[in-house]
């Protein structure tokens, strides 16, 4: 067994040992924008009237940290965005927001958003959402949330904390501190659930934890590997990676409800990574079969039979599907290099969106319009994000200490 795992980390599939070696502090996400769009939309934000908070700064933030708009003095924009706060019930607050074409004097936009004052930068996150969307056509996520893994302290006192926050890395929350490694963060459909691998009990198990109450149980914790949940898109199922008694890896999809097991692949192979295709009829994951690490599909039903889909390079592996299900994220080796890359479906075509050298562990936006990914720079581990054009990069990155593996959650109602 412990021969087949060494075998799984060489290749990169199994990332257990990435936990291990660690230095970092607690900090909170910093984000800056690396490269965007040449000709961003000039906007002005106004700050909006008897607001006791500065969300219109948080609007602006949003919309400029998207690469696609430059906030600029009134005489220069083609847009303006003003609003004022007013009280609600129950201690709520309503912002009344308005979007103007100064180009044409046209009111594009004249809507209110209520929330609790606890609330209010998720309600400026939907302000923005509404902008963008009104101005470019396509929906943004700004009021969605991520979920990533920070590491605290020095080895050999490690701590790791499982963090959730704001697609702008701001208003972190730890859901789960632990002395011992904690993995593979997938959201649930509905987002209100992540399910991880935690080493706790000094072994893997998989654990489901409610994010709001911080209610959890374990799901798998059977001897040996039980690694990278993926939820199905019903929310009733997760694919996992398991290793039997011999030590090999192999996809299985467990039902949450009954915990009925099936095991999806049975090769001598290493099978590992899996995630659902976004209609839920199969199964992506990585495996060796081919004498490096591919991706390839399977119907999540036992003893499947299996296609392959990667053909561009030796190194293809932890793949993620768009959305709309006509992309697959994923890792591929460019030279020396490990990049984010995304497939083409219908097409076979490959395009390499990330610059580093350690890039890993990407996932889309739910718009589908970005890319998130864990990297390495300075010696220090990053987070990053790269739309999908390849035009606009940022990076998220600890004011100290180190955070890998993102999750990007799903829209909230």
């Amino acid at each position: 067994m412990i021969e087949r795992i060494a075998r799984a980390l060489r290749y990169g599939l199994v990332t257990a040992a990435l936990a291990l070696v660690s230095t970092s502090a607690r900090a909170q996400l910093q984000v800056d924008i690396t490269s965007g769009v040449t000709a961003p939309v000039p906007i002005v934000i106004s700050a909006f009237t008897d607001d006791a908070q500065p969300s219109s700064a948080v609007v602006g933030q949003d919309l400029s940290r998207s690469g696609r708009f430059v906030l600029q003095e009134r005489t220069r924009a083609d847009y303006m965005v003003a609003g004022r706060a007013l009280p609600a019930a129950e201690g709520r607050i309503t912002i009344e927001f308005e979007l103007v074409n100064l180009l044409t004097g046209q009111r594009l936009l004249a809507e209110q958003v209520t929330a609790a004052p606890s609330a209010w930068r998720n309600a400026a996150h939907r302000i923005a959402d509404r902008i963008y969307q009104r101005i470019l056509g396509v929906r943004s996520a700004f009021a969605t949330r991520i979920a990533y893994v920070a590491v605290d302290g020095v080895a050999p006192a490690l701590r790791y904390r499982l963090v959730v926050a704001d697609a702008d890395g701001e208003n972190p929350r730890t859901i789960l501190d632990s002395r011992l490694p904690i993995m593979s963060p997938a959201w649930s459909p509905d987002g209100e659930s992540i399910a991880y691998v935690s080493f706790e009990t000094r072994s893997a198990a998989i654990y489901v934890q409610t994010v709001r109450t911080a209610a959890r149980r374990r799901v798998s914790g059977r001897a040996g590997v039980n690694g990278a949940p993926a939820w199905s898109p019903d929310g009733k199922r997760l694919a996992l990676t398991l290793s039997s008694a011999a030590g090999n890896l192999d996809v299985h999809v467990l039902e949450l409800e009954s915990g009925t097991l099936t095991r999806v692949t049975e090769h001598p192979a290493i099978d590992t990574e899996p995630v659902w295709a976004s209609d839920g009829t199969a199964l992506f994951f990585t495996s060796d079969r081919a004498g490096g690490p591919q991706i390839y599909r399977a119907a999540p039903v036992a003893a499947a039979a299996v296609q392959r889909v990667s053909f561009s390079g030796s190194y293809n592996a932890r793949a993620r599907p768009s959305p709309d299900g006509r992309q697959l994220a994923h890792v591929t080796r460019e030279g020396g290099a490990y990049r984010i890359a995304v497939l083409d479906l219908q097409s076979g075509a490959v395009r390499v969106l990330s610059k580093g050298t350690q890039d890993e562990s990407p996932g889309f936006s739910p718009d589908g319009g970005t890319l998130i990914y864990a990297g390495r720079e300075r010696g220090q581990d990053v987070l990053a994000t790269v739309s999908t054009d390849g035009l606009i990069a940022q990076r998220l990155q600890a004011t100290s200490g180190d955070v890998r593996e993102p999750a990007w959650g799903p829209f909230r109602p």
